[in-house]
């Protein structure tokens, strides 16, 4: 287990680890409904009351952060290894973009999606253990490729996702054999592209470590977000961020 400390007033421990339990799980699944549902605003169609719970949740690994001190869960990131994605039929992003360009890919394709941390741990320590999480999974499993959706808000209509699209596009876009195609585009042609914007701290954080862009964002109304197709080449994984988070 990988261990850190943050700094808010009481010092807490946090711990990184893969949920072991349903108990667990649910946990992070509540999370995920404070983040998304109360804070964010967005519409899930929930069985549950309070827990944000669809049908790729039992097909993945849920990589947790707790505080050791209170055993909160207070960050997660659900996980959707290759295997499981075969026996589902389905990754989540196929849901979003026309995946078939990296057919060739899918049996090293591992999907990250679902991140959040609690609002009071908003700290880089609690993001470095989840990627200090995520770096260990792939490596322990000899995974090659991560991938996942990294969303953007619209809540301005969506010019600001249309200039982040058209600014990132220059310098990180991947090649044609790895592009892909939203199923629902968000409509950038009609939108103001020369915002002057800046790159949110989660897609800043992928694009740093080795992360390109594969192609124009889809448009999700239940998120109310523009979402972009990240793909991370594990052997393109910046040497830096490498021994950062594996130390």
């Amino acid at each position: 287990m990988l261990q850190t400390q943050i700094t808010p007033s009481r010092k807490p421990k946090l711990s990184v680890s893969i949920a072991h339990s349903e108990e667990l799980i649910c946990a992070a699944q509540a999370l995920r409904y404070q983040v998304f549902v109360e804070e964010m605003g967005a519409r899930m169609i929930c069985r549950e009351p309070g827990i944000d719970r669809d049908l790729f949740d039992a097909y993945c690994d849920h990589l947790l952060v707790q505080d050791d001190e209170t055993g909160e869960v207070v960050g997660t990131y659900r996980i959707l290894p290759p295997h499981q994605a075969r026996k589902l039929g389905s990754y989540y992003s196929d849901t979003e973009f026309d995946l078939t360009r990296l057919g060739h890919l899918r049996e090293q394709l591992v999907e990250i999606g679902r991140s959040c941390v609690h609002p009071d741990y908003r700290s880089g320590a609690t993001i470095t253990l989840l990627w200090a999480g995520l770096a260990e999974y792939m490596s322990k499993n000899n995974y090659n490729y991560l991938i996942g959706c990294a969303s953007i808000s619209i809540a301005d209509g969506g010019h600001v996702a249309a200039s982040l699209y058209r600014k990132l596009a220059k310098e990180k876009l991947a090649p044609i054999e790895w592009r892909v195609f939203p199923r629902c585009p968000l409509p950038i042609a009609t939108l103001n592209q020369r915002l002057d914007t800046e790159i949110p701290p989660l897609i800043k954080g992928y694009l740093r470590a080795g992360a390109l862009i594969c192609g124009e964002p889809a448009w999700d109304p239940d998120f109310n977000t523009a979402d972009l197709f990240i793909l991370l080449p594990m052997q393109n994984l910046d040497i830096r961020y490498a021994r950062h988070f594996m130390r």
